[in-house]
């Protein structure tokens, strides 16, 4: 095995910081806001980074620098920066990299607060975006102008579950010499990693299945050494980086992650088969059943489906929320990735800032439901949405 690379579940738990003189089997936490030099020339000579080391916890310290090389590590990248929540993660990714004039071309199917950053805030610095459907990969290139720089998609989409083909980016983005940008958030580096299949950059919050436990929040973007540079530059002056304690909490979770993602997806399954056959659904999707549009894509690129169930209710929205009502042990909440199996209804809460016209576009209907699948027994599970959609 030493001259083989070791394996993710293994890079988990075995990357991790060198050992102090106590030779603590576990990373202490580094409670510090700031780091002490040995003298004038030392603070010169790490300040102009002739050194490597700590100087101030806003821009490295032992528990994030731990965090993102394990994450690195599982991802397969060259370097990264730990934020202090996904979002955090997205826009500090974004600005760093782009200039007045830039232009975006992305998947419709975005997150409600990424989409508000490309359409309310970004256009402040004259920075703009074009929106393609995620399920007609073949009109990308019709959106891509001089002033395109990053090409960027979340696979599987949050919260309809769609999937893109990441070769299919890999090529657009060698070819117009795009930085390929995936948000990886929903599969994990367990399920995949992005920059196998040519992603430059790779995003993940943190706060979901990486934690895994609903504590803390987080957010990380890994990938090539000289786009983290930029994006190191920016968060050491802007300030989103993550705290010691949140990245001491996140290193702890990756040791597990691997086991909870496997029983997330054995639970998920399960469920999405359950509902694909209820008399009171219209329709299932998730990635590893054979109904979903881009199961092929989703079996090249997946290891396992992922723990999100999306689908749709009969009867709209007044049954969607009835259903909603109607839940007894689930979780009514808008974060997932939990041990605990959550119920979302996107159109009022984490997609409620797109305009219908927009929600629509991307299958986000008034009766879509999006089920981030627990670690309970799955039969509890399921005997309470069988009781609500009853």
């Amino acid at each position: 095995m030493s001259s083989k690379k070791r394996h993710i579940e293994t890079e988990a738990i075995r990357s991790q910081l060198d050992r102090t003189e106590f030779l603590e089997h576990s990373v202490p936490l580094y409670l510090t806001s700031s780091f002490i030099f040995e003298d004038a020339e030392d603070m010169r000579a790490s300040f102009s980074e002739e050194k490597e080391r700590n100087i101030y916890s806003r821009f490295t310290n032992p528990n994030t620098s731990e965090f993102v090389d394990k994450i690195c590590k599982m991802e397969g990248a060259e370097t990264g920066y730990a934020f202090a929540t996904g979002m955090a993660a997205v826009f500090s990714t974004f600005a760093a990299l782009l200039n007045s004039g830039d232009h975006i071309v992305s998947a419709r199917s975005v997150f409600g607060s990424t989409h508000s950053l490309f359409t309310k805030f970004l256009p402040k610095w004259n920075i703009t975006t074009s929106y393609f459907d995620i399920n007609k990969p073949e009109t990308i290139e019709s959106f891509i102008t001089p002033a395109t720089k990053i090409l960027y998609a979340e696979t599987p989409t949050n919260p309809a579950v769609d999937i893109i083909d990441m070769d299919v980016l890999s090529s657009i983005a060698k070819k117009h010499d795009l930085i390929l940008i995936i948000d990886n958030c929903f599969a994990t580096p367990y399920i995949q990693q992005p920059i196998k299949h040519g992603a430059h950059l790779v995003i993940h919050s943190a706060t979901k299945l990486i934690d895994g436990q609903g504590r803390v929040l987080g957010g990380v973007t890994v990938g090539q050494a000289d786009l983290i540079r930029e994006i190191y530059l920016f968060s050491r002056n802007t300030g989103p980086a993550l705290s010691p304690f949140n990245a001491w909490v996140l290193s702890k979770s990756l040791e597990t992650l691997p086991v909870r993602v496997e029983k997330h997806c054995e639970n998920a399954m399960k469920l999405a088969v359950f509902l694909e056959n209820h008399p009171k659904i219209n329709w299932v999707k998730y990635p590893f059943l054979k109904s979903h549009p881009q199961y092929q894509v989703a079996k090249k690129q997946m290891k396992l489906g992922g723990n999100i169930v999306a689908f749709e209710v009969k009867g709209g929205i007044d049954a969607g929320r009835k259903f909603l009502n109607s839940i007894k042990m689930c979780s009514l909440s808008a974060n997932l990735g939990d041990t605990r199996t959550i119920v979302t209804h996107p159109a009022s809460t984490t997609h409620s800032s797109l305009a219908e016209e927009d929600r629509l576009a991307v299958n986000i209907t008034d009766g879509l439901v999006r089920i981030s699948v627990g670690l309970e027994h799955v039969d509890d599970i399921i005997i309470d949405l069988e009781q609500a959609l009853n």
